[in-house]
């Protein structure tokens, strides 16, 4: 935690967010400055979030704008995303040059985070995916790679 103290102290803008609405909120919004990926990493594809209309129009509009655009998405609790189903599964398989999706074994869940990342600029991140809390930082490269790079070890083992 004091590598990401430290990097708090330089430049970008960092806010806490809380509930439901304000997360989601805070996900489009990332998802509408992406220029080339966003990397997603979270335990069911959170229908709150994910499954939500204004963060799926947002998605489709990244996808289809964007000449070069990349979604990854690692699910750490694959099981209950299966069972119920999930509006962003589906547009996976329709846009699947640009959305891949990777389901995770036990031995590669990272404990309860859960965060999106969009290109090396901006991350959304929860040190707890249960509850409705987390830390936005926007143009602050430093602490987007630092998770980016969390992201890249589980997407290269998975």
């Amino acid at each position: 935690m004091t590598q990401l103290n430290e990097l708090s102290q330089q430049n970008g803008t960092r806010r806490i967010v809380a509930g439901t609405a304000e997360l989601r909120g805070v996900v489009v919004d990332i998802v509408s400055r992406a220029e080339r990926t966003l990397s997603i990493l979270t335990p069911n594809l959170e229908p709150e979030i994910y499954e939500h209309e204004e963060f799926l129009v947002a998605l489709k509009r990244f996808v289809l704008a964007k000449t070069f655009a990349r979604v990854r998405v690692l699910i750490t609790e694959p099981e209950r995303t299966i069972k119920n189903g999930n509006q962003l599964v589906e547009m996976g398989q329709r846009l699947s040059s640009y959305i891949e999706m990777r389901n995770l074994t036990s031995k590669l869940r990272p404990e309860s985070r859960a965060y999106c990342i969009a290109d090396t600029d901006s991350v959304l991140y929860r040190a707890d995916y249960a509850t409705n809390e987390g830390m936005v930082a926007q143009q602050a490269p430093e602490i987007a790679k630092l998770y980016l790079t969390e992201f890249e070890e589980i997407w290269q083992a998975s």
